[in-house]
């Protein structure tokens, strides 16, 4: 997946993830369990990957190395650099 790959996978995301809060309620507590709170978890989790993804390609083009050797890294991993 080269950065334009990755970049039009953001914006597909970010788009699905506007449209799912658009269409929350605001105030209902039973919203916080249904399933499209499940999918704006997962959203959110593999948005942070594809931007983490893209960071470690430009890291490694910057550094001369091969950007193609960057990898997506596990959710926790991700998510852990917010800790």
């Amino acid at each position: 997946m080269d950065e334009r790959d990755i970049l039009k996978r953001i914006s597909a995301l970010v788009e699905e993830e506007q449209t799912l809060r658009e269409k929350a309620p605001s105030s209902s507590p039973d919203y916080e369990h249904g399933p499209d709170n499940e999918r704006l978890k997962r959203l959110e989790e593999d948005l942070d990957q594809c931007w983490d993804l893209l960071r470690q390609r430009r890291a490694k083009r910057q550094y001369g190395e091969n950007p193609d050797e960057a990898a997506v890294r596990p959710v926790k991993q991700v998510e852990g650099y917010e800790s």
